[in-house]
């Protein structure tokens, strides 16, 4: 009987093993739809044109398109009925009008004293690591990756990587964008953070501030190297961001490259993807 019960498990295993190789055998490149959905709410008419104008989703669609992914990901932009927000669910991502308002909303009139950030960097930056951000949650449900950790944590990381292969001039201010937005997240109000706050799924703004210049910084110092120098980034941290760079790149080497069209990949890092700051 127990011979019985083992041989049927294996003939399970072996079975479900060949059905998931079958399905990622199937899995091909360009896989990513955008879509722009025009809100109810009538301020938002701004941010859709803008978007559309800059070709934001078309960007990140094309940069992903190397990525072999088993069915199609769909990235919208539309309203959610107030709540600001980025979220991934069943094979689509939804960028919401509202956490773009509020981009557009907090956005500052001039470059910012922390990296020198344009104006226009603080809400495409943001905008883009939330994708991406989500896109991580995608690939973990889509090719079934482990993830060691919080998987909120590991999200953070894969943007971060994914931004810091975008060509020089792009990761720079893709990176101090994002930090900017981190950092501002962080000092917009003098509260005090609740203990549900501290508990929450999400690290603070203030972690994932110094957590993605750390890996900005362990990818490519020179490129970096005033985030240490400023004393935005502690030295005692940033002697081992190499290491964390490092950890994250080898995850990435070992379960999501084998996902990814490598022709395809290097095309795609050939060109720039951020339009100037005035256009």
């Amino acid at each position: 009987m127990m011979k019985t019960t083992l041989a049927l498990a294996v003939a399970c295993i072996v079975l479900v093993t060949a059905m998931a190789g079958t399905a990622f055998a199937a899995s091909k490149t360009n896989q990513v739809n955008i879509r722009y959905v025009p809100s109810k709410n009538p301020t938002h008419q701004q941010i859709y044109t803008e978007m559309k104008r800059r070709g934001a989703l078309e960007r990140l669609q094309i940069f992903l398109s190397p990525f072999r992914l088993p069915s199609t990901l769909r990235i919208s932009l539309e309203g959610c009925d107030g709540e600001a927000d980025a979220f991934y669910d069943y094979a689509s991502i939804t960028i919401c009008y509202e956490y773009v308002d509020d981009l557009w909303e907090n956005m500052p009139q001039e470059a910012t004293p922390l990296f020198g950030v344009a104006p226009i960097d603080t809400v495409i930056a943001p905008l883009y690591e939330a994708t991406l951000h989500e896109f991580g949650h995608a690939l973990f449900d889509m090719l079934e990756l482990p993830v060691f950790g919080r998987e909120e944590d590991a999200a953070d990381q894969l943007a971060a990587y994914i931004m810091l292969q975008f060509g020089e001039s792009d990761a720079r201010r893709l990176i101090a964008g994002t930090a900017y937005a981190y950092y501002f997240d962080e000092n917009k109000t003098d509260r005090c953070r609740s203990m549900e706050e501290y508990a929450g799924e999400h690290s603070t703004p203030a972690q994932r501030f110094f957590n993605v210049l750390c890996i900005a910084y362990g990818a490519d110092s020179k490129l970096f190297a005033d985030i240490v120098s400023l004393g935005y980034l502690p030295e005692s941290r940033a002697e081992y961001c190499d290491e964390e760079y490092e950890q994250v790149q080898d995850a990435y080497e070992q379960l999501v490259l084998p996902h990814i069209d490598h022709v395809l990949a290097e095309e795609v890092r050939s060109k720039s993807w951020l339009r100037e700051p005035g256009q």
